[in-house]
């Protein structure tokens, strides 16, 4: 071996030697990746959480959807506790329903803030600011090269993006059943200021984009709906959707406003870059079209809110990723007749929200109309759904867990990723402590460590965490000893083992 060689290894060797070292490192501090790494760190192991923005909370904050969506009778968990901090800040939890999307409304900021003391807390490793460049696998775990030039190791990595991309970088198969994206949005913080705030005409702006978002003279309704067949609120109504506890306002509003269509999964980041300026052109046009039209001149972004140069938001509000191949697949199927499969057994995770996509700004939109609000009853989401069925070490906490693309429109939503998130550090820990591969932990190992914390395993309404007799009956359902009945019943679908009978 010539001296040229040796001197290489040699010095490969010094840096590896001198690369951090973590028990599990979670790229991207989204939702479920932030609960993940609680999760983990408060059971024994050591954590790193690589962030590309200077927030934790993915869609929850950076994102700016601080409207919590279902699971409003199943807190439990870091969801729980989330909610719970939440409630305590603003007062109790009448003072969250601010709005009438959601029985949960929070200013971004304040998120958090709730998020990063949580995550501190715990001793959860945080770096902002920077993303994932390179994932190595290795004998003894990872070797992450990240984009502000600095490499880390990890004995399990969690993907905790938005958009699964660690998960495609790390060469995790893809399910092949997607027929399009859902559309994004760019979501808006605004509040009413002392003054006008007249804004210029945003590039592209096309009023009749937003004719048709509320009940407004310029909208061509029919009966009361719009082309789209979508109900058009009063301004009022419409603005008051997302109104926040403290006054300002998200704009997240699905009727001819500012949700956008393309088909990003695909695209290169340099491509995803520009449909994410489309996007937000569409924002800003809706909020021009709100002074200019309507007659909102105070109406403007709150600036206090995020520190970029425009006010809006880190990143928009992806509802759809590249989802893994995972040793599960959550199904409709399997939401609406859970005694037909074993998923149930597996439970990590509960949802209450109905199958709910946004397909209006795809042309192909009426070919995939019957997809817009699926009824199920509450849903258990499995195990596998986290775990790749081939790359070992490597686990899924966001939106790119395991679920078919029609499950993902109820699997997407807030609640279940962090639950998710909570079961993935779960898992995590429980491996790395054990010297074992995440696949070969048995599901019931992580849904007794995620009944030690108060969390979900089914969604039965009978009993809360805190009620005794809550742990024998959640044993009793993932055995199957116990059955609950589910049923579609409005927004909050339910399940229960005795329906009371003011219920039935």
């Amino acid at each position: 071996m010539n001296k040229r060689l040796i001197t290489g290894l040699l010095a490969l060797a010094t840096v590896l030697s001198c690369t951090p070292s973590y028990d599990v490192v979670v790229v991207g501090g989204g939702a479920g990746g932030t609960t993940a790494a609680i999760e983990a760190a408060r059971n024994g192991a050591h954590v790193l959480i690589v962030e590309q923005t200077p927030w934790l909370g993915g869609m929850l904050t950076s994102a700016g959807v601080s409207a919590i969506d279902g699971n409003y009778r199943l807190r439990g968990g870091l969801f729980g506790e989330f909610t719970d901090s939440l409630a305590a800040r603003y007062g109790g939890y009448e003072a969250l329903k601010s709005g009438w999307v959601s029985n949960i409304l929070f200013n971004p900021r304040v998120g958090k803030e709730v998020l990063q003391n949580m995550a501190q807390n715990a001793g959860v490793q945080l770096r902002f600011n920077t993303g994932l460049r390179s994932l190595q696998k290795k004998a003894d775990g990872w070797l992450l090269r990240l984009e502000d030039g600095s490499s880390v190791k990890g004995r399990i990595v969690i993907d905790g993006t938005e958009l699964g991309d660690v998960a495609g970088i790390a060469g995790c198969e893809e399910l092949k059943d997607r027929v399009s994206a859902q559309d994004f949005t760019y979501v808006a913080i605004v509040k009413f200021h002392d003054e006008e705030v007249p804004m210029e005409e945003p590039e592209g702006y096309r009023r009749e984009l937003y004719e048709n978002c509320c009940d407004n003279p310029l909208a061509r309704n029919i009966d009361g709906v719009n082309p789209y067949g979508q109900q058009l609120w009063s301004p009022q109504m419409m603005l008051s959707y997302g109104r926040l506890p403290d006054g300002y306002m998200m704009l997240n509003w699905p009727v001819c406003a500012n949700d956008y269509f393309a088909e990003y999964l695909d695209m290169t980041p340099t491509q995803r870059d520009s449909v994410v300026l489309l996007a937000k052109q569409r924002t800003l046009g809706y909020i021009y079209f709100l002074q200019k039209e309507l007659g909102y001149k105070n109406l403007g972004i709150a600036h206090d809110v995020y520190s970029t140069p425009d006010g809006l938001p880190f990143f928009p509000y992806w509802r759809e990723a590249r989802r893994i191949a995972g040793r599960d697949t959550m199904t409709v199927d399997a939401a609406k007749r859970p005694y037909d499969f074993d998923l149930y057994t597996r439970a990590i995770a509960v949802g209450d929200y109905p199958v709910d996509h946004h397909h209006v700004q795809n042309p192909r939109r009426e070919e995939l109309s019957h997809l817009w609000w699926g009824r199920i009853p509450s849903f258990s989401v499995p195990m596998g759904v986290l775990i790749p069925v081939k790359v070992e070490d490597f686990l899924v906490a966001d939106k790119a867990i395991s679920t078919s693309w029609e499950m993902n429109g109820g699997t997407r939503l807030q609640p279940v990723v962090m639950e998710l998130g909570q079961a993935a550090g779960a898992l995590a820990a429980i491996a790395v402590k054990t010297g074992r591969h995440p696949h070969e932990v048995p599901a019931a190992e992580v849904q007794s460590l995620l009944l030690d914390h108060g969390c979900y395993l089914l969604p039965f309404l009978d009993l809360k965490p805190q009620d005794p007799g809550f742990r024998e009956l959640q044993e009793k359902g993932i055995r199957g000893e116990v059955r609950g009945t589910g049923r579609s019943v409005g927004w909050a679908n339910e399940t229960w083992v005795n329906t009371p009978d003011d219920e039935q």
